[in-house]
């Protein structure tokens, strides 16, 4: 039975975490709900338990581009932190999952009157800005079976899964690459042994052998998490 926490959450000292999930409820994550638009204010933060969520910058009408991810190792609406209401990212649930949610205004309230929350939230700010940094380059530098490779490890990881749902159009633009790319680099990952893939399903099959097919990024976002989170 795959493990139901939140890495931020359960780094709380236990008094501390215990009163912040009286103040959360359990809520469902259900497979492509928006959890938040850009520009509109948050009314709610998450701490996903399972499942995962990505974080998608959109330009002149464009379905988008991820530039993150986050999963059961941080939270979305960190924001928040920074009193700023509304995030600069459209939230969309990647892996369907539950989480802690708790209204915005009580989180305010709940990291204002606890340092040991704001130490936390001020680390992981510099996992998701390291995050979106290294999106950047891997984007212009990195061919798109490699990051396919690494978007690949990634959604794994939050998923604690062999396999997990995943459709060529989702894929194109999370990739910002058309979907006769994806087709392309997905058949070569296939024929290698790596991962099978129909009917919008995953499943990963050489885990060691996708590493090595994925670019750089993944072992440095690995670091960054280790060594911050």
């Amino acid at each position: 039975m795959k493990p139901e926490t939140n890495h931020l959450i359960n780094k709380l000292p236990l008094k501390v975490r215990l009163c912040f999930t009286a103040a959360c409820e359990v809520v469902n994550l259900p497979l492509s709900e928006v959890l938040n638009e850009p520009g509109k204010d948050s009314p709610y933060v998450y701490f996903p338990k399972e499942g995962y969520i990505s974080l998608i910058a959109a330009v002149d009408g464009s379905p988008g581009v991820e530039v993150g991810m986050v999963g059961r190792e941080g939270m979305l609406g960190v924001q928040l932190a920074l009193g700023v209401d509304a995030p600069p990212l459209r939230a969309l649930v990647q892996g369907a999952g539950t989480a802690w949610r708790m209204g915005a205004e009580a989180f305010k309230a709940e990291l204002a009157a606890s340092p040991e929350i704001s130490h936390q939230l001020n680390r992981y700010l510099y996992v998701q800005l390291a995050q979106l940094a290294a999106t950047t380059s891997c984007v212009r530098f990195h061919d798109i079976s490699s990051r396919l490779a690494h978007w690949l490890l990634m959604s794994q990881d939050r998923s604690q899964a062999m396999s997990f749902a995943v459709t060529q159009e989702f894929l194109s633009y999370m990739l910002c690459v058309r979907r006769v790319g994806i087709t392309e680099v997905a058949g070569a990952l296939q024929r290698k042994g790596l991962i099978s893939y129909s009917r919008g399903e995953v499943t990963v099959l050489n885990r060691s052998g996708l590493e090595h097919a994925a670019c750089s990024c993944y072992v440095n976002d690995q670091k960054i998490h280790a060594a911050w989170l």
